[in-house]
C-alpha cells in the first residue's frame, strides 16, 4: 500500500515513518464479517474493496452512516487512541477486502508525537462527523421516497451498472428502515418507471428522475 500517499506520510521524521512501517499488519475480511464492533483495534486503511459504518437503535435497527472506498481511513476501530471519545458505531466489510492495520498503541503513540499525523487524525474525525451528520440530516429534512431514490443512485455508481444486485432487508438497513417500507416503496418507484424489481435486485430506469427525487426535502 501507497502511505505516501497520505498527507501526513513524509512529515513524519525518520524514526516515525519505521515505527509506523514496523507496525502496520496487512489483514483481510471476506463480504459481510464485522471489521469493527467496538473492539480498538487500530486505524485501518483501506487498500481494496468496501466498508460500511453503521450505528444500531435501541431496537436493534441498522443505519448506515457513511461507507468507506479504496484509499480511505476506517478512524473508530481505534477509539481507544483517541482522547473522550465514545462511539456506538460498527463497521462490516460490503465486499472483500483487504486493510492495513496500525495498532491503537501506535497510533496513540505516534497522535502524541508527530503533529502531522495528530492532524491527519483529526481531520479525519472532522470529516466522519459531517458524514454523520449529514445523515441525520437527511432522516429529519428528506422524505423516505428521497433517501431510497439517493441510495438506489449510490449503489448504482458502486456497482458501475443499472443493475444492483442488493436485497431489500439490505436497502432497509442501510435507510435504517423495515423492509416492508422498502419494498412498498419500491413498488411505486417501478409503477411508476424508474426501476425495474428482479430477483436478488433492481434495475434503474430512470437515473435522471430518481436524482430530482433524491433532491427533494420535506
Amino acid at each position: 500500500m501507497k502511505f505516501a500517499e497520505y498527507s501526513f506520510f513524509h512529515k513524519l521524521s525518520e524514526q516515525e515513518r519505521e515505527v509506523f512501517c514496523g507496525a502496520v499488519q496487512q489483514r483481510s475480511f471476506s463480504a459481510g464479517k464485522d471489521v469493527y464492533r467496538g473492539d480498538c483495534a487500530g486505524l485501518i486503511f483501506i487498500e481494496a474493496g468496501r466498508l460500511c459504518a453503521y450505528t444500531l437503535s435501541a431496537e436493534g435497527r441498522e443505519i448506515t452512516l457513511y461507507r468507506l472506498l479504496e484509499g480511505d481511513v476506517c478512524l473508530f476501530s481505534a477509539s481507544c487512541a483517541l482522547e473522550n471519545t465514545d462511539f456506538n458505531i460498527f463497521v462490516r466489510a460490503e465486499t472483500d477486502v483487504k486493510v492495513q492495520l496500525l495498532p491503537a498503541a501506535i497510533c496513540k503513540q505516534l497522535m502524541q508525537s508527530s503533529s502531522a499525523f495528530a492532524a491527519f487524525v483529526n481531520a479525519l474525525m472532522a470529516s466522519r462527523f459531517s458524514s454523520t451528520m449529514r445523515v441525520l440530516d437527511d432522516v429529519l429534512n428528506k422524505k423516505f421516497d428521497a433517501r431510497l431514490a439517493a441510495l438506489l443512485l449510490e449503489e448504482r455508481a458502486f456497482a458501475c451498472s443499472d443493475r444492483i444486485k442488493i436485497t431489500h432487508e439490505r436497502l432497509a438497513a442501510h435507510l435504517g428502515t423495515v423492509r416492508e417500507a422498502v419494498s412498498r416503496m419500491l413498488k411505486y418507484f417501478e409503477e411508476d418507471g424508474l426501476i425495474r424489481i428482479f430477483r436478488g435486485g433492481i434495475e434503474v430506469a430512470d437515473a435522471k428522475r430518481l436524482q430530482k427525487i433524491a433532491e427533494t426535502k420535506k
